[in-house]
């Protein structure tokens, strides 16, 4: 992964900092995750986003398995 370097005036860097922290991300991860966001298709990263809500809800259906008639009223 490459670094970059950017100037930042002080109070922009001060904010930014402060709005990752209450986010609980470094200000690495947040400038990362904006940059995703804006170069990258709106599809994707919705695919994306939703495989991460997937992998932290840690659902388990211990196995069992359902049929569309169980999960409808017919």
């Amino acid at each position: 992964m490459a670094n970059i370097t950017i100037a930042l005036d002080d109070d922009l860097l001060q904010a930014s900092r402060d709005y990752a922290q209450q986010h609980q991300l470094s200000l690495n991860a947040f400038i990362r995750d904006l940059l995703s966001r804006t170069v990258t298709s709106p599809n994707q990263l919705w695919v994306e986003e939703c495989l991460s809500h997937l992998e932290k809800a840690g659902g388990n259906s211990k196995g069992q398995r359902w049929k569309r008639s169980d999960l409808y009223d017919v």
